[in-house]
């Protein structure tokens, strides 16, 4: 896997927090986006480049898991180096 470290966030009024799940409604869709709801993946096992794709497998509460295909997009968190 690419990461052991994953967290859902949402951002409401500018500010992110990190949520136990998303709720997609039966035979709806969820958009994941920058500066919205989205995934982050901490301490990376290897670094995927821009423009690469990264396979992710979501799970839910009342349906089997699904893979989906994510793009690598430039880096927007920049933690503190310590």
């Amino acid at each position: 896997p690419l990461s052991d470290d994953v967290t859902i966030h949402e951002t409401k009024d500018q500010k992110m927090r990190e949520v136990s799940s998303f709720e997609v409604p039966a035979n709806g869709e969820l958009d994941l986006e920058r500066g919205g709801n989205h995934i982050m993946f901490m301490k990376l096992k290897q670094k995927p480049k821009q423009g690469e794709k990264v396979s992710v497998e979501l799970h839910f509460e009342k349906a089997d898991p699904i893979t989906v295909d994510l793009p690598v997009k430039e880096t927007t968190h920049n933690p503190k180096k310590q």
